[in-house]
């Protein structure tokens, strides 16, 4: 079990440095665009460094939606980005689980997932492995409650993607972080990934608001289980003037 953070594009590995970071998470194109990303210049360093690397996808991305003008671009765009990920050593690709919209069936929004993977398995696969993050908030979420994580894992899961689990996003979700692990691998079978955020909103709000361990309102001692009994990579995605500290504290605590 290794910690790090999400890190600044253009830097990270001089902001692993700058945290004491094993891992490091970071786009490679505007996460607010749908751009194909150009090559990382720091892709030499970060093939010669120890440190694990995540890609997360942009935020844009929509794998589930029922419009075209928004589901075949996401398709391009995770083909891009895993690609440029392999380039830079990446151990996979975070990509947001999408929704449907209001007045839409989330079944599509599954098959749309299920479509996407067969597509791709039959053409040989994904150049890094994909890594589903569950979300927040949206009642049309496909990852947003575990009961709709089951049915989309249910029309992927022979696929062999993985999983990343973001605290945040389950406790904003309205799912108990106490034996979340176990639940999560009931479903999953795995957890490649986790993202340690604590929540600047209360239980249940549906608000993805991070905020530093002894900051926010998720009981710290919670956040330090969900490390110890994942078994997988941790990244912090915190406000940056907090994620040294935040990762001092977690390995303190998960006893590194």
């Amino acid at each position: 079990m290794r910690i790090g953070a999400h890190v600044r594009d253009d830097d990270p590995v001089g902001a692993a440095a700058e945290r004491g970071a094993e891992v490091v998470q970071f786009f490679l194109s505007d996460p607010q665009g749908w751009k194909k990303p150009k090559p990382h210049p720091q892709t030499e360093a970060l093939l010669a460094s120890d440190l694990d690397v995540f890609i997360h996808a942009p935020y844009m991305i929509n794998i589930a939606s029922l419009n075209n003008k928004i589901r075949i671009p996401s398709r391009k765009n995770v083909l891009q980005h895993a690609e440029a990920a392999a380039t830079v050593g990446a151990k996979g690709l975070i990509v947001h689980g999408g929704h449907v919209t209001k007045g839409e069936d989330p079944a599509d929004g599954f098959a749309n997932w299920r479509k996407f993977f067969e597509r791709q398995v039959a053409e040989g696969g994904f150049a890094v492995p994909i890594l589903i993050e569950n979300t927040a908030g949206g009642d049309g979420a496909m990852a947003r409650s575990f009961d709709n994580l089951k049915r989309l894992w249910d029309a992927v899961g022979e696929f062999g993607q993985g999983f990343c689990l973001d605290t945040c996003h389950a406790f904003a979700a309205g799912e108990d972080l106490v034996g979340i692990v176990e639940r999560v691998k009931a479903i999953t079978g795995r957890i490649d990934l986790v993202h340690l955020n604590s929540s600047r909103d209360e239980f249940g709000s549906s608000r993805d608001r991070h905020d530093n361990i002894k900051t926010g309102t998720i009981d710290a001692d919670q956040l330090v289980a969900v490390v110890a009994t994942a078994g997988c990579p941790v990244v912090v995605e915190t406000p940056d003037e907090g994620q040294a500290d935040d990762i001092a504290f977690l390995r303190d605590r998960a006893g590194r």
